[in-house]
């Protein structure tokens, strides 16, 4: 009998021992997982650039408008395909490459904060597409209709976004916090340069849109090359006439674009631009030569336009590096500050109530 207590009681000693070990292992995995969110949400180092800190950045600037992106708010979304010619498979194994077509989905947007701020021909316009295609595979990209970033971190970002926020007082930016800025920032000098010195189109339709972040294409050999690409309109191009501008109607640039896409479907060429050893991929404030070759890889054809109201395209994240086999990022800080920036645009918005589309579905007709 005390032989048989002895042996109870060290059992259950050592199931208790154990019990209290793994507890306490589980504790510590627990711990470790919260570290890690704690880690990429920035709570351990607050003064760390995190995707969400630029993103609180943009609700200080432009307030928190539910439901909607914080930048490039205000858009409207199409479909259409993306016709390949071959051309482009030297360069990288993506099956986008590859000749036939494929379906696409996106969005035209204004570059503001505000979905219901009122058009203006020189607010950056973008172009943001996903290509669905063969296996599952995805390219998503983002493009805007300027030559080349303002800034080359993601820290300049950050600081242009508050630096050039109008001041309540006189509705324009202050002139000792943009000499603040460009002195910390001298690269902005020279990109704004290049960036007032394109002509504006008259609208989306006759806009080119440029990747402006350099990324690699990988070929069936597994050689790397750098590129850069932009999608360049076959409607020609006319410049924006002042003149004609109806300040009266606060879509006068989507009402365009949807007139246009209506009486006929739009197209854009798919032109690579092939970086040579020593071209910057790092800055994308800096252009590369223009004698760089240039590949017309396919055309865009956009044949259908439609409010975010009732458009799957409303509710995607285009981050740039979601990428399929044969395209991989470059060595562009902006890169993972932009994917990071909109991961937690897209977690913010995908959690609040929906607000109506300053372009509505009586605008588009669908």
């Amino acid at each position: 009998m005390n032989d048989n207590d002895g042996q109870s009681g060290d059992i259950g000693r050592i199931s208790s021992g154990t019990m209290i070990l793994r507890l306490a292992a589980i504790a510590l995995v627990i711990l470790a997982i919260a570290g890690v969110f704690a880690y990429a949400g920035g709570w351990l180092t607050p003064h760390t650039l995190t995707g969400a800190r630029i993103v609180d950045r943009f609700e200080q600037v432009n307030e928190v408008h539910p439901g909607f992106r914080r930048n490039h708010a205000k858009g409207v979304c199409l479909s259409g395909y993306f016709e390949s010619n071959g051309r482009g498979t030297a360069l990288s194994k993506a099956a986008i490459f590859l000749p036939g077509r494929v379906p696409v989905i996106g969005r035209f947007a204004l570059a503001v904060g505000q979905p219901y701020a009122a058009d203006e021909a020189n607010t950056v316009r973008s172009m943001a597409l996903l290509f669905k295609l063969p296996d599952g595979e995805e390219w998503r990209t983002g493009m805007n209709n300027i030559p080349v970033f303002p800034v080359n971190s993601a820290e300049g970002f950050y600081d242009l976004l508050l630096s050039s926020a109008p001041d309540p007082a006189t509705g324009k930016p202050d002139p000792a916090k943009m000499g603040a800025f460009i002195t910390k920032h001298p690269e902005f000098a020279k990109a704004i340069q290049l960036i007032h010195g394109q002509p504006v189109s008259s609208g989306f339709a006759d806009s080119a849109y440029n990747s402006l972040n350099a990324f690699r294409f990988i070929n069936a050999k597994g050689a790397e090359i750098p590129v850069r690409w932009s999608m360049v309109p076959v409607q020609a191009f006319r410049p924006f006439n002042s003149a004609m501008s109806n300040k009266s109607n606060t879509n006068q640039l989507f009402d365009a674009l949807i007139a246009e896409i209506h009486n006929g479907a739009l197209q854009w060429h798919l032109i690579i631009t092939v970086g040579q050893p020593g071209d910057p991929t790092a800055d994308a404030t800096l252009p590369w030569p223009s004698e760089r070759q240039h590949i017309d890889a396919g055309t865009l054809t956009i044949d259908h336009i439609e409010s975010e109201d009732t458009s799957p395209a409303r509710d995607l994240n285009f981050d740039p590096l979601i990428l399929p086999d044969g395209i991989a990022g470059s060595d562009d800080p902006l890169l993972s500050a932009r994917s990071a920036a909109y991961s937690s645009s897209f977690t913010r918005r995908e959690g609040e109530p929906k607000s109506p589309s300053a372009v509505s579905t009586a605008e588009t007709g669908k």
